[in-house]
C-alpha cells in the first residue's frame, strides 16, 4: 500500500468511517491508502458540500506537528465538521442574498488597504518615535490643561498590613506604622516579610481609596467623610487584623495631583507625538507625489 497521506489522516477515517452521502461527500480510509492517483495537486478529494471541496493538503495544513494521533485526529476531525458548516452557510447566503449584497470584494479591498496602512505606520513609529518624555514636559502639560485633572475618585497615600490574629507581637504594629522614624518603618518591614498575610508599605503613592477598600473590610456610607475623621484604622474578621494608616489623602472633585496623573500624561504625550509623526509622514507622502506628477486629478 502507498503511503499517500498523513498516517493520523488514514486512522481518522479507519476509526469514523465519516461518510455523508448527497449533497456532502466524505472519503474515508482509502483516500490516503488506496492506489488511486491524486485529482489534484492538493492530494485526495476528503470532503465536498455543494460545488465546495476540501483536499487532504487543506486538511494537513491545520494540524501543528508533534501531536499524537489521538489528538491530530480529533483536531481534523473538528476543522472538517466547522469546514461543513461555514460552506452550506456560504452556500445558503448565496442562494439568498442578491448580486449587490454578494459584492463583498470593496469591503475586502478596504479592509485590505486599512491592515497594510496600519502595518506601515506601526514600523513607522516603531523606527521614529521618541520615546524619551521628561519632567518638564509632563510639568508643563499639567499646568496648561488644569480642567483635565480634576479627581472622578478619592485617592490615599497609606500603609497597611494583615496580619493572622495568632500571629506575634502585634502590639508593635500600631507604634510602628504611625511612626515616622526609619528604623520603626524597617521593624515594620521586618515583621512584614516575616508574618504578614499582605502589606503596602509604599506611602509616598496615590492610590485609590476603592482599592483599599478591596482589601480592607471597612464599612462606611460617606468615603469623604471617613478620610476627613479617619487617620489610623484598626478591623478585623474571622481570621485576620487589619492595620490601617493613611497618611494624605485628596477626595474626588478636587485637583488631582501630578505623581497621579504623571503616566497618564506621558501616555497623552506619545499618542500626540504618534499623531505628528503619522500627519507628517502622510503631508510629505502627499507633496513628494504631487512634485513628481504621480497624482492626476480630473475635475470638471
Amino acid at each position: 500500500m502507498k503511503n499517500e497521506g498523513p498516517f493520523f489522516l488514514r486512522q481518522l477515517f479507519k476509526m469514523t468511517g465519516v461518510l455523508f452521502t448527497g449533497t456532502l461527500v466524505v472519503f474515508s480510509t482509502g483516500c490516503f491508502g488506496s492506489d488511486h492517483s491524486p485529482s489534484t495537486t492538493k492530494g485526495k478529494l476528503i470532503a465536498r458540500v455543494f460545488d465546495y471541496k476540501l483536499y487532504s493538503a487543506d486538511l494537513a495544513d491545520v494540524i501543528p506537528p508533534g501531536l499524537n494521533k489521538d489528538d491530530s485526529a480529533r483536531k481534523a476531525e473538528a476543522f472538517i465538521n466547522s469546514w461543513v458548516r461555514e460552506k452550506l452557510l456560504v452556500h445558503k447566503a448565496e442562494q439568498n442574498l442578491g448580486n449587490d449584497q454578494k459584492d463583498v470584494e470593496k469591503q475586502l479591498q478596504d479592509y485590505r488597504n486599512s491592515l497594510i496602512i496600519y502595518a506601515y505606520e506601526k514600523e513607522l513609529v516603531a523606527q521614529k518615535l521618541d520615546t524619551v518624555v521628561s519632567d518638564d514636559e509632563i510639568q508643563k502639560y499639567y499646568d496648561g490643561h488644569p480642567a483635565d485633572f480634576e479627581l472622578k475618585d478619592n485617592i490615599v497615600k497609606f500603609l497597611y498590613v494583615k496580619v493572622n490574629k495568632k500571629s506575634p507581637n502585634q502590639q508593635k504594629i500600631p507604634n510602628w506604622i504611625k511612626s515616622e522614624k526609619p528604623q520603626d518603618r524597617k521593624d515594620l518591614e521586618t515583621y512584614c516579610r516575616q508574618f504578614a498575610v499582605n502589606y503596602y508599605l509604599e506611602d509616598q503613592d496615590w492610590l485609590l481609596f476603592d482599592d483599599l477598600l478591596k482589601e480592607v473590610p471597612i464599612e462606611t456610607y460617606n468615603k469623604e467623610l471617613f478620610l476627613q475623621n479617619n487617620r489610623y484604622i484598626t478591623v478585623a474578621d474571622s481570621s485576620n487584623n487589619y492595620y490601617v494608616c493613611i497618611k494624605n489623602f485628596m477626595t474626588s472633585n478636587s485637583h488631582s495631583p501630578l505623581a497621579f496623573e504623571k503616566e497618564n500624561i506621558r501616555t497623552i504625550i506619545l499618542n500626540q507625538r504618534k499623531k505628528e509623526l503619522i500627519d507628517k509622514m502622510n503631508s510629505q507622502i502627499y507633496k513628494e507625489a504631487m512634485e513628481n506628477k504621480d497624482i492626476e486629478i480630473t475635475r470638471n
